[in-house]
């Protein structure tokens, strides 16, 4: 009975050592997925975060830094109370752009989005839903292309069709491909 109590507290005294150092390191890891699932959670659902939109972020210890791009000076700030609400945040810095009121960038995205959903070879799947994988981001004519494609022929075709749109600058193609990923 002795050896059984002596053991049962060198256990105790093993699992409270752990805890102090090993453990409480895991735990951290687990607060940051946390913070980090739940900033994607709350920018994924913001009222006007839509496809013409992209919003990144970085978590280091507790600030958040915000950035990207945002057609609407409303989405910049709701972005920012949102993550700064989150628990495990004290400050968040918010380097999101607010892309120039523009009439012509404006019938840009219009002619992208067509060209994508009409002529895209199946390309029209990436824009269904409310966060669709790839964001059409126009600034001053040039095109940039955010987000993730399945596969290194969608994120071509997609490069290709919005250099053929008219009134396009440039194209830069900053598509992820996933298969390419690690898993």
């Amino acid at each position: 009975m002795f050896k059984k109590l002596s053991l049962f507290g060198i256990f105790i005294l093993l699992i409270s050592i752990a805890a102090q150092s090993g453990f409480s390191q895991g735990r951290g890891a687990l607060e940051t997925g946390r913070i980090e699932r739940q900033i994607r959670k709350e920018i994924m659902t913001l009222p006007y975060y839509g496809v013409f939109d992209a919003i990144g972020y970085s978590l280091s210890g507790d600030t958040v830094t915000l950035n990207g791009f945002v057609t609407r000076p409303t989405t910049k700030k709701d972005a920012e109370e949102a993550v700064a609400d989150i628990s495990g945040v004290g400050r968040v810095v918010n380097n999101i752009e607010v892309l120039p009121n523009s009439p012509s960038d404006d019938r840009l995205r219009t002619r992208l989005l067509q060209t994508f959903a009409n002529r895209g070879g199946g390309l029209y799947r990436y824009f269904l839903g409310t966060n669709p994988p790839i964001r059409i981001i126009v600034k001053r004519g040039r095109v940039s292309l955010e987000g993730y494609a399945d596969n290194r022929g969608d994120a071509n075709t997609a490069y290709i069709l919005a250099r053929g749109v008219s009134g396009t600058l440039g194209v830069k193609n900053n598509l992820k491909v996933l298969s390419d990923m690690p898993q």
